[in-house]
């Protein structure tokens, strides 16, 4: 990458990776198109929405609340989070992230390296953004 990145939030794929999941990622920094060494998506939580335990190999990943409450499970220690706040995990820590408010969570979340992210991402099935997504992350006039 040689030149400045600059995207629009309503110009990104908007994606689900299973159909039994209950989270969308709005793909922000695509390292399969865009060439960087990270992942950055806008991680859209359900009501009642979480996470399957997972870690990462190499790769830090970190979860900036832009709107929401949940709660991180990081190696049997729980940690609570909302507007504001950021959360980051090391590699190879087990957690679970979960949307414990009465409204959608919506996390910024990055991926340092990607560590597959995007592929697994890409790999799921297209979806759309709802008048409330587009309130929460897309400015309109």
């Amino acid at each position: 990458m040689d030149q400045p990145l600059h995207r629009r939030a309503r110009d990104c794929r908007v994606s689900r990776i299973s159909p039994s999941d209950t989270n969308k990622f709005v793909m922000m920094v695509d390292p399969v198109v865009d060439n960087t060494p990270f992942i950055s998506v806008v991680e859209i939580f359900e009501v009642g929405g979480k996470t399957p335990p997972n870690a990462h190999q190499d790769a830090h990943e970190m979860f900036y609340v832009l709107s929401g409450r949940g709660r991180a499970y990081c190696d049997g220690k729980v940690y609570d989070v909302a507007k504001g706040d950021t959360l980051v995990l090391p590699p190879r820590m087990e957690h679970v992230v979960e949307n414990t408010g009465p409204d959608r969570l919506y996390c910024l979340t990055v991926m340092v390296p990607n560590e597959g992210f995007a592929e697994l991402i890409r790999a799921g099935s297209t979806q759309a953004l709802d008048a409330a997504d587009q309130a929460a992350i897309i400015d309109t006039p």
